[in-house]
């Protein structure tokens, strides 16, 4: 080991760090770790690095996701795989209303793709897969980690990154999940080009937008072959408690789709009689007003959603929790602190600053889409 690696991770020297949850967040943070010579594992849900990862694509941002990238000497690779798109607004009747240029300085890359540039980057056996992690357990000065289909593990330090409702929370917050209010409609579709051809032909290969009358649709026909959408609503009254749709029946979720967007244009119906993969997310949030625990007697965090999940109205998600990757990160292994507990504590400092403040402008956003002036033309515009 070189010197000025040791000097740097002295505080991690002899110490195993568990990250639990492999996307993006998950397999970065392991990813700066290992460029330090800290030991690391990462333990995901996931079946196996095959595992598909369905949803739409992902910009990273110039101040956040890309700098986490470029610090994991992987900024090159994500432009060479991303693809720059424009952005069509559209109305209800196909009618095309206004056009933003490609996005060169942010493109949107496949999920998939993604997770492959990322786990290209770690050691081999870094990701232990089939794991579903269930709790902590403290035992002489460690962890013991928890799985539901899996032997127990131990680490000395533990930094969660498996999404929104992660089971590693309680040991961190007692801060609980809020309904926001939205719900999202995400479907796909294959071979667009042929199964739902004049919708895709109006893309023209670019994301395209639209609203009305409550209804907002965001399309991409470029998602590594496949064509994917999102249909935000504000959440009905009826369906509290539970009641809503059966997204086993994608039947039930085209009628109910075709039905809201009744007086749209034929191409969107198109796309919904077309859709062979529905999936239904109500749009959830985490209070940063909530204090985190100082009590915690072994180092424990999060970060991603597991810290700070958002509606997805400013894309500010996968890019913030980027960051939170990058300066945890740094904290951990650059020299700059006496403890691992205050590196720790400077990053969630830090982090409750910016993530607070993706999460007010991304509510302001999602305020504004359920109003009856709503349109995606002047939010351009401005």
């Amino acid at each position: 080991m070189r010197s000025d690696i040791k000097i740097q991770i002295m505080l991690l020297q002899n110490k195993n760090v568990a990250v639990i949850g492999a996307g993006p967040v998950g397999i970065t943070m392991a990813i700066l770790l290992q460029q330090k010579d800290v030991a690391v594992r990462v333990y995901e849900r996931d079946k196996n690095a095959q595992a598909r990862v369905w949803g739409g694509p992902l910009d990273l941002h110039i101040c956040s996701g890309q700098e986490a990238m470029r610090a994991a000497g992987l900024l090159q690779r994500y432009f060479d795989k991303a693809i720059p798109m424009g952005r069509i607004v559209a109305d209800e009747h196909a009618n095309r209303l206004f056009f933003v240029e490609k996005q060169y300085e942010t493109p949107e890359i496949n999920r998939n793709d993604l997770r492959k540039i990322l786990l290209g980057s770690l050691e081999d056996d870094t990701v232990i897969w089939d794991r579903k992690f269930t709790g902590l357990e403290e035992r002489n000065g460690k962890w013991i980690l928890h799985f539901e289909n899996g032997p127990d593990t131990e680490a000395d330090i533990v930094i969660g990154a498996n999404g929104g409702m992660t089971a590693a929370r309680k040991y961190v917050t007692d801060a609980t999940i809020e309904y926001s209010g939205s719900f999202v409609i995400q479907g796909e579709v294959l071979e667009p080009e042929i199964s739902c051809a004049e919708f895709f032909n109006f893309c023209d290969g670019n994301i395209l937008m639209a609203s009305a009358n409550g209804n907002l649709l965001t399309a991409n026909p470029r998602n590594n072959g496949i064509l994917t959408y999102g249909v935000t609503i504000k959440t009905p009254d009826e369906w509290a408690n539970g009641k809503g749709l059966d997204f086993h029946d994608g039947n039930v979720i085209g009628d109910f789709l075709s039905q809201r967007f009744t007086g749209w244009h034929k191409w969107y119906q198109q796309l919904f009689r077309a859709t062979s993969f529905f999936a239904g997310l109500p749009t959830r949030r985490i209070p940063m007003d909530h204090p985190w625990k100082d009590d915690r007697r072994l180092p424990v965090t999060l970060i991603g959603d597991a810290a700070h999940i958002m509606p997805p109205f400013a894309g500010k998600g996968v890019n913030t929790g980027l960051l939170d990757a990058l300066i945890l990160s740094r904290n951990l292994t650059e020299g700059n602190f006496a403890s691992v507990t205050t590196a720790i504590s400077d990053y969630e400092h830090q982090m409750f600053t910016y993530a607070r403040a993706a999460q007010e402008e991304t509510s302001i956003n999602e305020a504004a889409m359920h109003t009856s002036e709503f349109s995606f033309q002047k939010r351009f515009e401005k």
